[in-house]
Order: structure tokens, then C-alpha cells, then sequence
């Protein structure tokens, strides 16, 4: 009768083992935590951003100089002479040509941009900004061709339209240097338009037509 175990001990006994197994699994537990999240104390920390005109990306390396990346070349000269050359609506323009996030301004190097911004049509719509409405188009005569590395001659029809009518197609011949280097830098907020960093470096009118956008409304 002495080697028998009294109901309340063995309650208490069950009680402890249940209490150590709970202490097992809290620590057990902590432990894991504690590997999940290192942090052993509350840190203050702040993210502080930038204007994006203020953010530089550098380009470490550009593509080889193979086919896609000259047919991206080529694909670039037609897209900037559309954007430079083709007229929707005023607003439309303003937002294009302007020197606040502009296609024109983005992809052009500072000396061709401020010969853009010279041409007689730029004036109108951005400093003038008229009340009249007209469109441009441009339709490319075959592909760019490339006299050497960087440089192209485009070819191309120019014609406008309003409530009057339809002026005359004229053909343009331009030739469009670009400039491509492997350390380019660009704007944060121009990272989408121009990703490869590559500019217009020389923007010239081929013979005695002029700029189609001094005398398309002369």
C-alpha cells in the first residue's frame, strides 16, 4: 500500500509534464522566430526619395554592335523623326517638344535640341500656342540608310492637313548621327523613353528643302 500514488500526485506530476512540454514548444517557437526576424531590438530607420529630374542612372554596358541592336538603331532614327516632325493637337505637341520630360528632348543631345527649338512650328505651339488646328504625317521612303557607324540618311514624305484641306506631299532626305556610348547617363524620369541612353547627336536637312517644320506653312 505504500508504493501506491496517490490521485493527487499523479495529477500534479501530469500537470508538470504538460507544463514542460508547453515550455518545449514556447521556446522551441522563439527560437524560430528569432531566426526568421534577426532583429533584436525595435530600430527607427526613414526612406528619404529624391526629385525624380535629380536621379541619374548609369549605363555600366551597352549590347554588342550586332543586327537586333542596329535594327534597334534604325527602328530609333524613324521614331524620332516621327516624334520630332508628325503634328497631332496642341496639347498633344506641348507635352512631345517640351523641355520637361519631352520624347524630343530625351533623345536628342543639348546643341540639336535647341536648333529644334528654333524651327518656325516649335514657336507656334509652344510659345505662340495657337488657336488653329492641323495635323502632320510623316510616310518613310524605305528603311534608314547607313552611310557608317552611328550615322544615317532618311528618306520620307511631309505633308499637313486642316479644314482646307491637304498641302502637298514634299520629300525630305535628313541625315541623323547618333551618339551611343557604354558609360551613358540618364534622367530617372527618362528611363522608360530612352533605356539605352542613345541621342541624336546631328540632325541635318539634305539639299536646299529646308526643315519641314519652318516651311510646311510658309
Amino acid at each position: 500500500m505504500q508504493n501506491r500514488i496517490e490521485p493527487p500526485v499523479l495529477l500534479s506530476r501530469l500537470l508538470l509534464f504538460v507544463f514542460a512540454g508547453c515550455v518545449v514548444v514556447l521556446f522551441v517557437m522563439f527560437m524560430s522566430l528569432q531566426n526568421m526576424f534577426p532583429l533584436t531590438r525595435p530600430e527607427v530607420f526613414f526612406i528619404t526619395t529624391k526629385p525624380e529630374g535629380a536621379s541619374i542612372i548609369q549605363i555600366d554596358e551597352l549590347p554588342p554592335n550586332d543586327k537586333n541592336f542596329e535594327a534597334y538603331k534604325q527602328a530609333f532614327v524613324m521614331e524620332y523623326i516621327r516624334v520630332r516632325n508628325e503634328i497631332e493637337n496642341v496639347s498633344v505637341m506641348r507635352q512631345k517638344w517640351g523641355s520637361a520630360g519631352g520624347l524630343v528632348a530625351a533623345w536628342s543631345t543639348p546643341d540639336v535640341y535647341k536648333a529644334f527649338q528654333k524651327t518656325g512650328l516649335y514657336n507656334a505651339i509652344i510659345q505662340d500656342y495657337p488657336d488653329f488646328e492641323f495635323t502632320c504625317n510623316v510616310n518613310f521612303i524605305g528603311r534608314p540608310l547607313q552611310l557608317q557607324n552611328n550615322l544615317y540618311t532618311v528618306r520620307f514624305e511631309y505633308f499637313c492637313k486642316d479644314n482646307n484641306g491637304q498641302t502637298n506631299k514634299k520629300d525630305y532626305t535628313i541625315q541623323v548621327g547618333l551618339t551611343v556610348t557604354s558609360d551613358a547617363q540618364i534622367k530617372w524620369n527618362e528611363r522608360l523613353n530612352n533605356p539605352l541612353g542613345v541621342k541624336v547627336s546631328r540632325y541635318a536637312v539634305q539639299g536646299d528643302t529646308g526643315d519641314p517644320l519652318d516651311t510646311v506653312y510658309r
